[in-house]
């Protein structure tokens, strides 16, 4: 689980962990009426409202000087917050740190996780390995802002808090990290604060999240008026294009562009 992993930080007399259950779980909730974990802990439920207002009650709750957001199915090394910390530490400016993900292999990596994972539709880390020990390059550094394995200085985080007008799955973390942008703070890459993600996707299930992700472009485009995602011109044509053929990339492009033309 993600607080086995988190109770076995190198660190872990350092950290405090708050839990945000996004919905009433009784089954979750009885996990941290007795808690088990060695850990300085605290657990928050909330009514059903998305990642967005879960992570600013965390942030509303924390004490530390630093955050550092993961999921519940991310099972961090045992070194990642240590890792973390060095890297926000080292810096003079607030800077984000952002961590590596990768599929965990105890769940059966499909065919289609791969490519996901090669292809940048789940995590672009492909794209950003030239730059790792640095800083993204600013144009492109909010693309990369990925909540499964990110760092921030707290005042960061409660300066720039997630949008919780967010209903939808998708982009919420890739219009906070355009705001960062904004704002002038830099995204640190430390490949070595590594975490994997223990989730399961079959070609359905990928599917199903890009028809998702392409109908929630709509929505957070009524957002943020700077944050530009919906393809357009030849890019756009290039997806119609490829959305004709049976190939893996062609069965994902006509996921998303049935998803982004659902208004």
């Amino acid at each position: 689980m993600t607080l086995d992993a988190l109770e076995k930080q190198t660190i872990r007399d350092q950290i405090e962990v708050i839990v945000v259950s996004d919905g009433s779980d009784p089954s979750t909730a009885a996990l941290f009426s007795t808690p088990k974990w060695n850990l300085k802990l605290s657990f928050f439920e909330i009514g059903k409202s998305h990642q967005g207002k879960a992570r600013n009650v965390g942030i509303d709750e924390a004490v530390g000087r630093y955050a550092l957001f993961i999921g519940d199915d991310i099972f961090l090394a045992e070194d990642a917050c240590e890792k973390h910390l060095a890297a926000l530490t080292k810096h003079k400016e607030p800077t984000a740190v952002l961590g590596f993900t990768t599929w965990d292999p105890s769940v059966g990596i499909t065919p289609v996780m791969t490519w996901l994972e090669k292809s940048g539709w789940q995590f672009g880390y492909p794209f950003i390995h030239k730059h790792r020990h640095g800083f993204l390059p600013k144009a492109e550094q909010h693309s990369f802002t990925y909540t499964s394995n990110i760092s921030v200085p707290m005042s960061v985080a409660r300066q720039h808090t997630f949008l919780e007008q967010v209903k939808h799955y998708g982009w919420e973390d890739i219009e906070w990290g355009q705001r960062l942008k904004v704002a002038g703070i830099p995204v640190y890459y430390e490949p070595d604060a590594k975490a994997l993600h223990h989730h399961k996707i079959t070609m359905e299930d990928s599917l199903k999240r890009m028809e998702i992700l392409g109908k929630s472009v709509n929505h957070i485009e009524l957002l943020s008026e700077e944050l530009k995602i919906r393809p357009a011109g030849m890019k756009l044509l290039g997806y119609r294009i490829t959305a004709l053929l049976p190939t893996m990339s062609g069965r994902h492009r006509k996921a998303f562009l049935k998803g982004l033309d659902s208004r």
